[in-house]
């Protein structure tokens, strides 16, 4: 046999192997409402690669991303050449060829944990899954299980502890606001099936190239400052529920951290089919703590007795921007869990099951919060916990049911993961859209740098939670409403009512995307009227102020408004001008 018939023969060995795992891939992405189109599969003669992800680099089809990506379950093998064997000599006399060959060494050793490959590039159509009904509830259900968790329990507290609003105005404030800020989340994640792109390279199509890092920056920013919430109520919980105290904060933030990096390094398919059943225990104990602690509410106190009508009226703006921004910051990475699905799928069906799944699980957890915060006026037990942290008065509430409560508060707490890993997961990808470098650099390694940041942040943070909730998640909330309203334009009247349409293949293409100009200059005015409008602990802007004795914060409305008068004109003058 000649040394081409023998190779012809491995590779054929090779291949069939590979189709083997391929059914079985198929299998299990059935189960979660996946369909991969094993005929297609089979006529290209698809494998799978040897190992999970690579180093990538454009100009070596060795380590092409798509010839490596246990997402899409294909891949196509690249036959050993002279060429490449004189090419591999050369590596091995630089520094960079012994950095290849040693951290493929390292690929080869987690060959068997599948870990997920692709980055930032697209999902091209035909890449993506067949989808079954199933695939609509799968969205609902993930962003119902990533929401329903004792973070936007310990959010809707502060309506009565921080802003002194009673029982009805708080809920009332907080589900509107949570129904508002969705909206833009749901609008986002239709982008996903369509483009088949991440959300911060999504991002480019309206910011252009280099202006869309600054989003980038600020929407890692959002999601670390999520994790580090999250992380340090899960901590308070766990700490709360041990005999006397005796586990400190810094052990539950360090193991919820842990357990949500092992679920996000493994990536897309272990994430989906987590948050598919993540929710149901959730629903459960969240229904038990409200029979256990409904009783001690306080429906009718009245916080705000003693206080102008303006001050009122502000404080209810306040928290219902709060609210807002709890929802709305979901819009950075909305669209980065749906990328394989069809092109075609339907975008009103996944705005209404995005839009649905986030407000059912949002309202009963802010207004089961509210009401205990409500009871502290009148339980001098639960003020007491709350005095310890927000984390010790959700346990307080379990207080009735005796030790089945603190198996309970446990379960609240580990809950906590299925919010952390979407967060987590999407700072992966982020890092990689900041720079051609980085891109090379693979998701999971990223997915451990966010992990240990906020984790450290959390340690360093423990004892303010309620003043990192006030003032980042707000904070926060503005550029995400100055950039919605750059995106709503350039897709209703650019793209859509002009006539330019997209083109998702140039999503790497600096010539074809817009210069960003106009939405850099209309992002800046959007924050400078977000500032004179924002109203927060450390600082109140001068229009803010004019309402009541603490101010009202209109960051949101005022960013968006300003934002989207001064993108139109200048975007029409950045079209003309440059033709893209």
């Amino acid at each position: 046999m000649t040394e081409s018939s023998g190779l012809a023969v491995e590779i054929d060995q090779q291949r069939t192997h590979g189709l083997d795992r391929l059914q079985t891939h198929a299998v299990l992405l059935r189960k979660y409402g996946l369909n991969l189109n094993w005929a297609q599969c089979q006529r290209k003669n698809h494998a799978i690669p040897s190992f999970p992800f690579a180093w990538r680099e454009d100009t070596d089809s060795r380590t092409d991303p798509d010839r490596h990506d246990v997402e899409k379950g294909r891949a196509s093998l690249a036959p050993k050449s002279v060429a490449n064997e004189n090419a591999s000599a050369a590596d091995a006399q630089t520094s960079s060829g012994w950095w290849r060959r040693r951290w493929r060494s390292v690929e080869r050793t987690l060959v068997q944990y599948n870990l997920e490959a692709r980055g930032i590039q697209r999902v091209l159509p035909d890449e993506r899954h067949d989808m079954r009904q199933l695939g609509y509830i799968q969205i609902a259900i993930l962003w119902f299980s990533v929401n329903l968790t004792a973070n936007n329990l310990t959010l809707g507290m502060l309506g009565p502890a921080v802003y002194y609003l009673p029982f009805l105005d708080s809920c009332l404030c907080a589900v509107f606001g949570a129904i508002v800020g969705s909206l833009p989340v749901a609008y986002i994640a239709t982008f996903g099936p369509r483009s088949g792109n991440r959300t911060m390279v999504f991002a480019r199509y309206s910011m252009g190239f280099y202006p869309s890092k600054i989003i980038v920056i600020l929407n890692l920013i959002v999601l670390l400052g999520y994790s580090l919430i999250d992380t340090v109520v899960a901590g308070q919980i766990l700490s709360a529920v041990s005999p006397n105290g005796s586990m400190s904060v810094i052990v539950g933030i360090i193991i919820t951290a842990v357990i949500a990096w092992c679920i996000t390094t493994f990536g897309y398919g272990v994430f989906h089919y987590y948050e598919r059943y993540a929710w149901l225990p959730q629903l459960i104990v969240i229904c038990i703590l409200a029979g256990a602690a409904g009783p001690q509410f306080d429906l009718y106190g009245n916080p705000s007795a003693g206080e102008t009508k303006e001050t009122i009226v502000g404080n209810r703006l306040s928290f219902f921007s709060l609210c807002l921004a709890a929802a709305i910051t979901y819009s950075g990475g909305a669209a980065d869990y749906f990328v394989y699905y069809p092109e075609e799928t339907p975008k009103h069906k996944v705005l209404f099951v995005t839009l649905a799944g986030l407000v059912c699980s949002f309202s009963p957890m802010f207004i089961l919060g509210i009401g205990l915060g409500s009871g502290m006026a009148t339980n001098s037990a639960w003020s007491d916990a709350y005095g310890v942290s927000q984390g010790a008065l959700a346990v307080q509430g379990f207080a009735p049911l005796g030790p089945f409560g603190s198996v309970l508060s446990v379960v609240l707490a580990l809950g906590l993961i299925a919010n952390l890993i979407a967060p987590t997961y999407s700072s992966g990808v982020d890092f990689q859209v900041l720079g051609r470098y980085l891109e090379k650099v693979p998701r999971v390694v990223w997915n451990t740098i966010g992990v240990i940041i906020y984790t450290v942040c959390a340690v360093a943070g423990r004892q303010n939670l309620a003043n990192i909730f006030t003032n980042f998640l707000a904070l926060m909330g503005y550029w995400v409403s100055i950039w919605i309203a750059i995106v709503l334009e350039e897709h209703l009247i650019f793209r859509k009512w002009l006539g330019i349409g997209w083109n998702w293949d140039a999503w790497n293409d600096k010539r074809k995307l817009p210069l960003g100009a106009a939405a850099l200059v209309a992002f800046v005015i959007g924050w400078i009227g977000s500032i004179l409008c924002m109203a927060q602990v450390w600082y109140i802007g001068p229009l803010a102020a004019l309402v009541g004795q603490y101010g009202a914060d209109m960051g949101n409305y005022v960013g968006f408004g300003w934002a989207g008068l001064t993108y139109l004109p200048l975007r029409w003058l950045e079209l003309r001008r440059l033709g893209r």
